[in-house]
């Protein structure tokens, strides 16, 4: 039997592959005593059987939902912004103006207002012909979208890593990730936004307590496609690596986690922060990003499964399990659901995959 990968906080994993819907152990070789991966998976949480919520989709990038448990759900290529309820309901909401799809560029994140029962702000982050690009609107039923700000313009954009996640932290402040598109020494660059997760405000301006004043909140990034939070407001992400190690990282405010001069574990830990855990990159290239009953949950595009990854205590991580192996192709956007279920959608019109049909698809996952 196959086996993945993966190091946490520096000591090597076995762990057995997994196809099924429940976490299990199995087939593992422990980690040793007391090591942060000691807690196992299958004491946090449990996945039901997935089902198909839509099908017929073109690469949806990203979910987030409405007061009211409908989704707005972005598609990378077309600029579509769709508005899909719980019972699978598709409609249209209208076609971002501007967006420039080419290569891993296009429509790509999406967050909703965490006060929009009263402002009524809908975010997107988008590639523009020359940038990449954070803008809102202000979206009322079935009003479509018009009366577009850009916030923030100038991102670097580029063929490849482009980041593109948006998401609203327990601060009540605008998260958005950024990718270094190719060009490694941006990462390294604090006057560059390209390779760095930002932090702002509704506006567009660097959030208050803010490490350098400006949008930046961390650095050092090569491509963040997925950010979370858990029970206790603490902030991670999902980083693709180059050829050996993609990474869950614990996100702290100036911290400068060292692309490209480190990849995974190594480098000097004073100046550069280590991630939480690795995988090898044909084992995850991980996307999206969601915390739920305990674990971390996400999304692998070329390692074409729902990862799990427990989350101890004191904010070190337990074991990986891999879900759905090869069952659903390459996973793109996770989210956790209002009633606790994870969404998650299908990337295999993106290029890279291989379609089946319905694709691509967002998918309903109970956990319990």
């Amino acid at each position: 039997m196959r086996l993945n990968t993966f190091v946490i906080a520096g000591a090597l994993v076995l762990a057995g592959c997994s196809s099924g819907g429940s976490p299990r152990a199995g087939g593992t070789t422990p980690p040793p005593a007391g090591s942060p991966a000691a807690s196992p998976a299958a004491s946090v949480a449990r996945l039901g059987t997935p089902r198909d919520l839509v099908t017929g989709l073109s690469v949806p990038w990203a979910i987030a939902f409405l007061p009211g448990g409908d989704a707005l759900v972005t598609e990378r290529d077309t600029a579509r912004l769709l508005r899909v309820t719980p019972a699978g309901r598709l409609s249209t909401v209208g076609t971002v103006p501007g967006v420039s799809p080419a290569g891993e560029g296009g429509l790509l994140g999406v967050a909703v207002s965490p006060s929009y029962a009263k402002d009524h702000w809908v975010f997107v982050y988008y590639s523009a012909s020359s940038d990449n690009r954070i803008a809102r609107f202000q979206y009322r039923g079935g009003q479509g979208i018009g009366g577009v700000q850009t916030l923030v313009k100038g991102i670097p954009r580029g063929q490849i890593h482009n980041g593109g996640r948006l998401a609203f932290g327990p601060d009540h402040f605008l998260y958005a990730s950024t990718g270094e598109t190719g060009r490694g020494g941006l990462a390294q660059d604090r006057s560059s936004l390209g390779g760095k997760i930002l932090r702002m405000t509704l506006d567009g301006r660097p959030a208050p307590g803010n490490p350098y004043g400006t949008l930046v909140y961390s650095y050092g990034h090569r491509n963040v496609q997925g950010l979370a939070w858990d029970s206790r407001g603490r902030m991670f992400a999902t980083e693709f690596g180059q050829d050996r190690f993609d990474e869950i990282n614990r996100i702290l405010p100036g911290h400068n986690y060292g692309w490209p001069v480190v990849e995974g574990f190594g480098g000097d830990r004073k100046r550069y922060t280590p991630p939480l855990l690795t995988w090898r990159t044909s084992e995850a290239s991980p996307s999206g990003l969601a915390y739920d009953h305990g674990s971390l949950w996400a999304g692998a595009l070329a390692g074409r499964r729902l990862w799990q990854v427990p989350v101890n205590a004191n904010g070190t991580v337990g074991r990986p399990v891999p879900h759905f192996e090869g069952r659903y192709g390459r996973l793109r956007a996770v989210v956790t659901a209002p009633d606790g279920s994870l969404w998650v959608s299908t990337s295999n019109r993106d290029g890279r995959g291989t379609p089946a049909k319905g694709d691509d698809r967002i998918l309903v996952v109970p956990v319990s």
